[in-house]
C-alpha cells in the first residue's frame, strides 16, 4: 500500500497543493523507485486470452494500449486532477489538441457556441473556421461583460468557451458570473486556464464545468515538450471526452508526460517567483510605454476582479508601443530577452502577436480582439529581474522610448 499512496484518495485528499504537485498520483513499481517511472511501451501483454477479453470489456482492471492508458501518463492525469480539484483528467498531445477535443467531443451540427473574442490565434481559428465547417454556429463576444454572454444565448447554445486571462490582451473574465449563467441555462462552460494554471486560479471553484490546458506552458515551464490536458467531472471525462479521444487519438507520449510530471514539482515555486518578477517589470515599463495590460497592476481595468480570482497574476502580460515598426525595433534591440512566441518558460520571451501568434487572424478581427500593431506580449522568466529590466531599458532607449 505504501507504494501507491499517491493514488489513494483517502490520503491524497488531505494534501495541500504543493504536496500534490510533488507526490499526487504517484504509483511505484515493485522496484520502489522514488522518481516516477517512464513506461515507453505501446502495448501490454496478458496472462491469458480471457484476461485480454475481460480488459477490453471493462470487466478487469489493467491496460490495453497506450492510446488509451499508460502508467506514466496516468500518473500525470491524476496529479493534474488533484491540483485542479477535478474528479478526472485526460491529457493530450498538445494544448490545441486539448482545446479541440474539449469542444468537438460535446458538439454536433446545429449546436451553438458562445466564445470570448480575445483568444489565442489557434483558438479563434477553431471558433471562426473549424466549428462552422461542421455546422456548429459560433458567436464571439466581449468576455469581460457577462451580459454579452447572456444576450448571445440561443435555444441551441451548448458551450461557453473563453480564456482568462486572455491571450494576449489579458482580458479577465468574471468566472463566477459567466459560469453561473452557463449552469443556469444548461450550458457547459469550457475555460482555458493556461496563463494561470491551478497554482494561481482554479476555475472549477468558481463554477466552471471543464478546464483545458496547454501543459506546454507553465506546467512544463522550461520549453521542452508539448502537452495538453482537459479536466472535469468523472462523467464528462469518461462518457463524453474519452470516446472522442479513444477513437481520434490525440495521445500524449509517455516521455512528454514524464517531463511535465517533473515540471509540476516546481510549478508553485516557478510561477510565484515569475509573477513577482513580472510585476516588477510591469511597474518599470508602465511609465515608458503607451499602454500597459497587466492584471496585477491597479491600472488594469479589471485589476480588482483578477485579485479576487487569482492568487497572483502570472508571468505574462502585454503592452503597446507606437506601431509595428517600433515594436519590431524594440524586439531587435533585445540582448537578454529572446524573441519567441512561446510562453510559460523559465526564460524571458517576447513576441509581436500581430505578426506571429495571431498572424493568421484577419486584421479586422485582430482589432476587434484588441490586438494592435504596436502590441507586444512578454513572458518574464526566472532571470535576475534587474537584468531583465536593464535589457528592456536599453531596448526602449534604442527605439526612442
Amino acid at each position: 500500500m505504501k507504494r501507491k499512496t499517491g493514488q489513494d484518495p483517502s490520503i491524497t485528499r488531505h494534501w495541500r497543493p504543493a504536496t500534490q504537485a510533488v507526490r499526487g498520483g504517484t504509483a511505484r513499481s515493485e522496484w520502489g523507485e522514488t522518481s516516477e517511472a517512464l513506461f515507453l511501451t505501446s502495448g501490454y501483454s496478458y496472462d491469458c486470452a480471457a484476461d485480454a477479453a475481460a480488459r477490453f470489456a471493462g470487466e478487469q482492471e489493467g491496460m490495453t494500449y497506450s492510446r488509451l492508458q499508460n502508467p506514466t501518463v496516468e500518473m500525470l492525469e491524476q496529479r493534474i486532477a488533484l491540483l485542479e480539484g477535478a474528479q478526472s483528467c485526460r491529457t493530450m498531445a498538445t494544448g490545441m489538441a486539448a482545446m479541440t477535443a474539449a469542444l468537438l467531443c460535446q458538439l454536433s451540427s446545429g449546436d451553438h457556441v458562445v466564445a470570448g473574442r480575445a483568444a489565442f490565434g489557434s483558438c479563434r481559428w477553431l471558433v471562426d473556421t473549424l466549428l462552422p465547417k461542421f455546422g456548429i454556429a459560433t458567436t464571439t463576444v466581449d468576455a469581460r461583460d457577462p451580459d454579452a454572454f447572456r444576450a448571445a444565448i440561443r435555444p441551441e447554445t451548448k458551450v461557453f468557451f473563453f480564456e482568462t486571462p486572455a491571450n494576449p490582451t489579458m482580458d479577465v473574465v468574471d468566472l463566477q458570473a459567466v459560469c453561473g449563467l452557463a449552469r443556469a441555462h444548461g450550458i457547459t462552460s469550457v475555460v482555458d486556464n493556461a496563463f494561470a494554471t491551478p497554482a494561481l486560479q482554479r476555475p472549477l471553484d468558481f463554477g466552471a464545468d471543464v478546464v483545458a490546458y496547454s501543459a506546454t506552458k507553465m506546467m512544463d515551464g522550461q520549453g521542452r515538450v508539448l502537452a495538453g490536458a482537459v479536466c472535469g467531472s468523472e462523467k464528462f471525462i469518461t462518457e463524453t471526452l474519452l470516446p472522442f479521444t479513444r477513437n481520434t487519438g490525440p495521445t500524449l507520449s509517455a516521455f512528454n508526460a514524464w517531463v511535465v510530471l517533473k515540471g509540476l514539482e516546481t510549478l508553485d515555486l516557478r510561477i510565484r517567483r515569475q509573477s513577482e518578477n513580472a510585476l516588477a517589470v510591469g511597474r518599470f515599463l508602465e511609465a515608458r510605454v503607451a499602454r500597459m495590460l497587466h492584471p496585477g497592476l491597479p491600472s488594469h481595468p479589471q485589476h480588482n476582479l483578477a485579485m479576487q480570482q487569482m492568487s497572483a497574476c502570472g508571468p505574462i502580460f502585454a503592452f503597446e508601443v507606437a506601431g509595428r515598426a517600433q515594436a519590431h525595433g524594440l524586439l531587435d534591440a533585445l540582448a537578454l530577452v529572446d524573441i519567441s512566441n512561446n510562453i510559460g518558460d523559465s526564460r524571458s520571451l517576447m513576441t509581436h502577436p500581430a505578426s506571429t501568434t495571431h498572424s493568421g487572424v484577419a486584421e479586422d478581427k485582430r482589432l476587434e480582439m484588441g490586438i494592435s500593431e504596436g502590441m507586444l506580449r512578454l513572458n518574464v522568466g526566472l532571470e535576475d529581474v534587474q537584468d531583465v529590466i536593464d535589457d528592456l531599458d536599453a531596448a526602449l532607449r534604442a527605439v526612442g522610448l
